[in-house]
C-alpha cells in the first residue's frame, strides 16, 4: 500500500497512521509526504486520518519505494563536487582499471578537462577469466582517491564483496555495483546499510523489473541515494558489439522510477568508434548523465582497452554530448512554454 499525504503534512496524523500500519505488522517506509506499507492491502482509518490523506494505492509494484507511485519527484543526490538526478547532467569518466598512481592521476585530469565531475576506476575487478588483471586492491583505492582530490572531483569505484564494503567505503564517494553483482542480494543489503550513494548497473541478462527490484533491496535498508546505470544487455547478436545497448530502457526507467538514470555506452557497445554516437543518442532518450571509459594507450590497457576513448576522442564526445544536452533542454522548455 502506498499512501500520499496532503501537504503541508499533518505530522501527528502521519505518525498515527504509521503506528497503525506497523502494528499489523508491516514494514513501513516514510519519505516526506510519501508512505509505503509493504504487503498491506487494507487498513481501517478514522475520518480524521482520511482527511489528511491525498490518495491510497494498493496495486503498487514489488519495487514499491523505488517507483514513482511512491515518490513522484526525482531523487537528487548531492556530492561534494557533483549533483546527480533531476535536471542535472553528470559526466563520469576514467580508466576501466586503476593501473598505477601516475596513470589514474593523468586520466582524472583528462576526465576533468572534458567536463566530468566524477572520476571512475576499478581497484577490484571482476574478470571473466581468473588469470587476467584483478585490480590493485587498496593501493588502487588510494591512487583513485588522490586523483579525485587533486582534480576537485568525486570518485566512483566498484565494490565486489560484502567483506570489501567497509574498506572501499573509507575511500569512495560512490559505490558501484557491477552488472555481475546486480542480484548479489547480500551485497545490495550491505551497501544499503551505509549512507554512501550507490550506482547500480543493470545485469547483462536482467529485465527492467529485475533492475528496479535490485534497487529496492538497497533502498529497503535505508540508503535511498541510488542511481541506475544502463550498460547494455546480452542478446542473440554480439558479433559486432559487446552488448545490445537498450536505449529504450532509459525513458522507461525515467517513467517508472524516481532514481536517476545514467548511460554507460562504453560497456554497452564495447567498441571505441561506437561509443560517441551512442553517448549522444542517450541524451534525447533521457539519460541524466554518462559514465565512460578513457585511456591514453588502448593497446596496453590492463582491461577493456577496445572500448575506451582516447583523451581527444573523449573530449570530442563530451563537447557533442553537452551541446546536445543544451539543445534538448531548450527544446523541452519551448514545448512546456507552448503548452
Amino acid at each position: 500500500m502506498i499512501i500520499q499525504f496532503k501537504t503541508p503534512v499533518n505530522t501527528a496524523i502521519l505518525k498515527q497512521v504509521q503506528a497503525k500500519l506497523e502494528a499489523i505488522p508491516s514494514h513501513v517506509v516514510v519519505v516526506g509526504p510519501h508512505m509505503a506499507a509493504i504487503g498491506v492491502k487494507d487498513v481501517d482509518l478514522t475520518d480524521e486520518e482520511k482527511g489528511a490523506i491525498e490518495s491510497i494505492t494498493t496495486n503498487e509494484p514489488s519495487y514499491a519505494t523505488t517507483s514513482r507511485m511512491f515518490q513522484p519527484e526525482d531523487t537528487i543526490i548531492t556530492l561534494p563536487h557533483s549533483v546527480i538526478g533531476g535536471d542535472h547532467f553528470t559526466m563520469m569518466a576514467g580508466p576501466c582499471s586503476v593501473e598505477s598512481e601516475e596513470h589514474v592521476m593523468r586520466m582524472a585530469t583528462v576526465a576533468k578537462e572534458g567536463g566530468a565531475t566524477i572520476v571512475r576506476g576499478g581497484a577490484f575487478k571482476p574478470r571473466t577469466s581468473p588469470y587476467t588483471f584483478q585490480g590493485l586492491g587498496e593501493d588502487g583505492l588510494k591512487f583513485l582517491r588522490a586523483a579525485a582530490d587533486a582534480n576537485g572531483m568525486d570518485m566512483i569505484t566498484e565494490v565486489m564483496d560484502v567483506a570489501h564494503v567497509d574498506l572501499v567505503g573509507k575511500y569512495t564517494d560512490i559505490f558501484q555495483i557491477g552488472a555481475r553483482n546486480m542480484q548479489n542480494f547480500s551485497l545490495l543489503k550491505e551497501v544499503g546499510k551505509t549512507n554512501i550513494p550507490v550506482g547500480l548497473k543493470r545485469g547483462m541478462s536482467a529485465t527492467i523489473d529485475d533492475l528496479l527490484n535490485a534497487a529496492e533491496y538497497i533502498a529497503a535498508q535505508g540508503n535511498r541515494n541510488v542511481f541506475l546505470i544502463e550498460r547494455g544487455i546480452r542478446t542473440f547478436d554480439n558479433k559486432y558489439t559487446r552488448n545490445t545497448f537498450d536505449l529504450g530502457a532509459i525513458p522507461v526507467l525515467r517513467e517508472l522510477t524516481h532514481f536517476p538514470v545514467i548511460a554507460d555506452p562504453s560497456h554497452a557497445l564495447g567498441v571505441t568508434r561506437y561509443v560517441t554516437p551512442m553517448a549522444m543518442a542517450a541524451v534525447p532518450a533521457g539519460a541524466q548523465g554518462e559514465i565512460v571509459e578513457i585511456h591514453d594507450d588502448l593497446a596496453h590497457a590492463f582491461s577493456d582497452g577496445p572500448q575506451a576513448l582516447k583523451p581527444e576522442e573523449y573530449k570530442d564526445m563530451t563537447r557533442k554530448v553537452f551541446a546536445l544536452r543544451k539543445l534538448v533542454t531548450e527544446l523541452n522548455e519551448q514545448t512546456v512554454a507552448a503548452d
